[in-house]
């Protein structure tokens, strides 16, 4: 049965502005049957990398945070720690940059969490029974969260297409090691100039594939690729990989994905933001010109179908010219132009991993 997905466009008029369309939204599909009173409810987000502008509006989240309250919600906003080395690969520097982009208490009006804790240590592994895995990482909060929120901003990305709300779920709730099975077929390596013998990686092992002698070494035939040893060094001299198919990544999150919403059912509500729709990830610590007009604010109960409806939205418009857009005019598909990657296999495997269904219904509020 195809699933409701409910849109509203960009424009406003006196009375009715963008911020007081989320809350329309809201209403229309009904979201606040999904929060029970005292749910300690996520509201999972992306505060944009130091430098990244393209995130999602702290004044946007601060409007789900008094809805939350209105259902006697206890909301948070949250977020996972990165794999890469950035503004947010640890507790700290993660909660500075989430502050300096607008998201502290005054403006939010809700309490931030690190989903996985001060170095990104703080996860369950949850069981998925997927293609690629048994069970993946979710960062600890996301776990225990009675509720959750999911506000995505749709854009392109380097390598998946597009990134929303799925994306959202799997990479941004899994936790850094999490993310390194997510990236990478291929094991980590020690780069012998940076590291100093101490020994950490070794003790955090859990297959015990780590040696120390003077420099750490990794016995390829123990490896299991859990990626802990690329969180754990102080050095950073373990490499993160990143080198995966990107069918295999697109299916590795949607099973990351799946971990997240485990024991969520009928618990968790999704936006899509489909603004500013920069053709790479708010990862980067840049965001290049929109390669569309804003399309608008979308929200379902269903991920699949509202990352479907997004996709086909933002490829009904025209492209942006000054953009990398720029000698693709006309094409069906303009994350496969930009990026060279075709990102509905993400949406076919979700909807076969059972996260929702690609049919829908676009009601225009």
């Amino acid at each position: 049965m195809a699933a409701e997905v409910f849109w509203a466009d960009m424009r406003t008029e006196k009375g009715k502005n963008l911020v007081d369309k989320v809350a329309a939204l809201w209403r229309k599909a009904g979201f606040q049957r999904a929060i029970a009173p005292e749910d300690l409810v996520a509201i999972k987000i992306h505060f944009g990398e130091r430098g990244n502008l393209a995130y999602i509006n702290a004044v946007f989240a601060r409007r789900v945070v008094e809805l939350v309250k209105a259902s006697r919600g206890k909301p948070f906003l949250t977020d996972s720690n990165t794999l890469y080395v950035g503004s947010r690969s640890n507790a700290v520097d993660h909660l500075q940059t989430a502050i300096e982009n607008g998201f502290a208490y005054a403006v939010a009006g809700a309490p931030l969490i690190i989903a996985d804790g001060l170095k990104g240590k703080d996860y369950y592994e949850v069981p998925v029974n997927g293609r690629h895995f048994q069970q993946v990482k979710i960062s600890s909060a996301i776990y225990h969260a009675d509720s959750m929120v999911v506000m995505s901003h749709f854009k392109g990305h380097e390598l998946t297409s597009f990134g929303g709300t799925i994306k959202n779920l799997g990479m941004g709730c899994g936790s850094p090691s999490g993310k390194q099975m997510m990236h990478s077929d291929v094991l980590p390596e020690v780069q012998e100039e940076k590291c100093i013998g101490c020994g950490r990686c070794r003790r955090w092992c859990p297959a015990g594939a780590i040696t120390v002698n003077e420099k750490a070494s990794i016995n390829a035939e123990l490896c299991i690729g859990c990626g802990e040893c690329t969180v754990t060094c102080p050095e950073r001299a373990i490499k993160a990989s990143f080198k995966s198919d990107p069918v295999v990544l697109q299916e590795k999150i949607v099973e990351f994905a799946r971990g997240a919403l485990k024991d969520k059912e009928n618990k968790c509500v999704f936006f899509n933001f489909v603004t500013h729709v920069a053709p790479e990830c708010d990862c980067n610590s840049w965001n290049d010109a929109a390669i569309i007009p804003d399309v608008g604010i979308l929200a379902s109960w269903d991920p699949v179908a509202l990352d479907q409806a997004s996709f086909d939205l933002a490829n009904a418009q025209p492209a942006l010219p000054g953009t990398r857009l720029d000698g693709h005019e006309g094409v069906k598909d303009k994350f496969l132009a930009i990026s060279g990657y075709d990102g509905t296999p993400l949406l076919k495997y979700a909807e076969e991993m059972g996260l929702g269904t690609r049919e829908y219904n676009l009601i225009k509020i």
